[in-house]
């Protein structure tokens, strides 16, 4: 079994003097327990969908082990972000408000657990009464950058703005005037464009909020055979007086003394 590739989600509780388990469980108990780790899989991203995972339940407690998890590269970061306490205001939202209603759930009934563990047990997350998972507090300044992506959306007839799709498939709403947008030759629609804009990022995050654009500015990501055989000239002009490369390089380094 690939320990990336499955989790074990687990609840321990006694109920009526009588351990939690597959044969013994509230129906509300089990209907929050698969509500809660269905948005932990599925997170902000989504890049998990829950209805194709496969899923078994395990005796020991109750225990979701869920598989066919290996491409969730967010889901997995997450996971080893929460080996930290302050982990929560550096994991998906969706994620973190699961842990936090854990939390709050334990602390009110010292018998209850909540465990999530790869197929390894390298990755261990134990939460009950004791634990303090928290979120440390979001820090926003004020930024002035330039940002890369394809335009898919600009205009607006009272809200003017540019729709960027970040490489990452993220959609940045970015806010513009009229005047601005108006003043663009060139047809910005489905292309590529680099933006130079003024916002507020938050520090544990890198997210953006309330970006503003400033202008559109020059960007050719393309091959420029000339200037490529510029380079090369300047280079081996620069290298003419050196006759052996590579005892130059040994010298600089100190290799003969």
């Amino acid at each position: 079994m690939d320990a990336l590739d499955t989790l074990r989600f687990a609840v321990s509780d006694r109920i009526n003097d009588v351990e939690v388990g597959p044969s013994h469980v509230p129906l509300s108990l089990l209907g929050d327990f698969q509500k809660d780790v269905s948005e932990f899989l599925r997170g902000s991203s989504r890049d998990v969908d829950p209805s194709e995972l496969r899923v078994s339940i395990e005796e020991g407690s109750l225990a979701l082990v869920v598989s066919g998890l290996f491409a969730a590269t967010s889901l997995w970061a997450d996971m080893g972000r929460l080996q930290a306490q302050d982990a929560l205001g550096h994991i998906e939202p969706k994620r973190a408000a699961v842990i936090e209603r854990w939390q709050v759930t334990a602390r009110r009934n010292p018998q209850r657990t909540y465990r999530v563990a790869d197929a390894s047990a390298r990755v261990n997350i134990l939460i009950n009464g004791s634990t303090d998972f928290r979120r440390t507090e979001d820090v926003w300044v004020a930024v002035e950058k330039y940002v890369y992506g394809r335009v898919v959306d600009l205009g607006g007839k009272l809200k003017a703005n540019v729709h960027l799709e970040l490489d990452d498939g993220t959609l940045l709403t970015i806010a513009a005037t009229q005047s601005l947008l108006a003043q663009e030759e060139q047809n910005r629609l489905y292309r590529p464009a680099l933006l130079h804009i003024t916002a507020e990022e938050n520090l544990l995050t890198g997210a953006l909020r309330n970006p503003n654009l400033l202008g559109f500015e020059t960007h050719q990501p393309t091959y420029d055979a000339n200037e490529f055989q510029l380079m090369v000239q300047r280079g081996t002009a620069a290298w003419s007086g050196v006759s052996d490369a590579v005892a130059w390089l040994e010298e600089l380094r100190g290799g003969n003394t």
